[in-house]
């Protein structure tokens, strides 16, 4: 198709930047309604409408009375064709600023935004990177040259611009478990870079690859900083959570800032229901309250700082998270077997490419992650 010159395009980055600025934005996704109901994009200053794309081919009526003339329009689709199409419609129509997201929904799922968390004591810093189209969370960690990763999406890209503009070595890859909602680029980057990649080993009993196991009370040098590993199952049998240089606590998916993780994406919440209870209410619970907790995931814009960042103490948490208050055992065995969102699209699917057991194109990969994290119990 050829764009008009009325019509511009956008890119997500650019987006991004607007949605965490505060700016006010105009979208209308043109995807079909269930998949929007599914799943869109959302900030605190974002409204946005939904009219599918074949009911605005012959004419723009249904939605005319919606438009807003003193602001721009953005259109999203799942690729970037039909929004195209539509945007164009609407220039047409009168509108001097109307954009295309550029790439549609699949781009927007797939966009890493840096953001410092803060400095470490012995030099160096951590970093957020925040994947704001499906909540997912990665950090990455540098101190005097030296860098590791965790949890790192299938997106090796931004990681690598952000090393090379650094002038880092990468030395680790850790993942906080085997993910079933995204694939982890953890051992593809390090496979490239020939970096160390860390696994706990109870997750990885299928795994069809060599790695370095991931065991409780295990201690990464960064430079001048410590990793160290503890054992926190309860999403998964193998879950490991980190504390990074006396000051963060990265809890992979088995806490987060509004929810608790979910047990039950490798058939076994009844199981490892008691393990949850005990990581949440026990292991947590020793730790300081000082903490600063970077979890794997977030669920809403609620959770995100002035910044765009996902973060809150550890203390703090205690007192305000629902899932670190159901002093009732039953209730919270129900609460986290019983009232669970869907199972993440294609989870079993993506637990079997991160054990290495399949090898899906990149095209499949980016459709088994289409769609919201579903990580978390509320």
């Amino acid at each position: 198709m050829t764009t008009t010159t009325a019509i511009k395009g956008i890119n997500v980055k650019e987006l991004t930047k607007k949605i965490l600025n505060g700016d006010q934005i105009f979208i209308l996704d043109v995807r079909n309604t269930g998949d929007f109901d599914d799943w869109k994009i959302e900030g605190e200053n974002v409204h946005i409408i939904n009219k599918p794309y074949f009911d605005l081919i012959d004419s723009l009526d249904p939605i005319m009375d919606q438009l807003p003339k003193d602001q721009p329009i953005y259109v999203i689709c799942a690729k970037g064709g039909s929004s195209e199409f539509v945007a164009e419609q609407i220039a047409e129509a009168g509108y001097d600023h109307v954009y295309s997201i550029e790439g549609g929904m699949k781009a927007w799922s797939e966009h890493l935004e840096p953001i410092k968390i803060g400095d470490l004591t012995g030099g160096g810093t951590i970093h957020q990177f925040v994947r704001i189209g499906k909540g997912c969370l990665s950090y990455l960690v540098e101190s005097n040259g030296e860098a590791a990763i965790i949890d790192a999406a299938r997106m090796i890209e931004p990681y690598e611009q952000f090393i090379s503009e650094h002038k880092l070595k990468l030395t680790h890859l850790l993942d906080t478990h085997l993910h079933a909602d995204h694939i982890s680029g953890g051992r593809t980057l390090a496979e490239k870079v020939g970096a160390e990649y860390h696994l706990p080993p109870k997750d990885a009993e299928e795994v069809k690859y060599s790695y370095t196991k991931l065991e409780d009370g295990n201690e990464i040098k960064v430079g001048k900083v410590i990793i160290k590993a503890i054992y926190s199952p309860g999403h998964t049998i193998g879950s490991t959570s980190f504390i990074v240089d006396d000051q963060y606590l990265l809890t992979g998916d088995i806490l987060f800032i509004d929810s608790i993780g979910r047990p039950d994406l490798a058939g076994k919440a009844e199981d490892w229901v008691a393990d949850l209870r005990q990581t949440l209410y026990d292991r947590y619970k020793h730790l300081a309250d000082n903490l600063i907790v970077l979890p794997a995931h977030y669920m809403g814009i609620n959770e995100m700082n002035k910044d765009g960042s996902i973060s809150h103490e550890l203390g703090k948490l205690y007192k305000e998270n629902h899932g670190l208050n159901i002093h009732d055992e039953n209730e919270f065995r129900k609460t986290v077997s019983e009232n669970l969102p869907p199972q993440p699209n294609a989870y079993q699917e993506i637990r079997e490419t991160n054990m290495g057991k399949i090898n899906p194109d990149l095209e499949a990969q980016r459709e088994m992650e289409i769609g919201p994290n579903r990580c978390a119990v509320r």
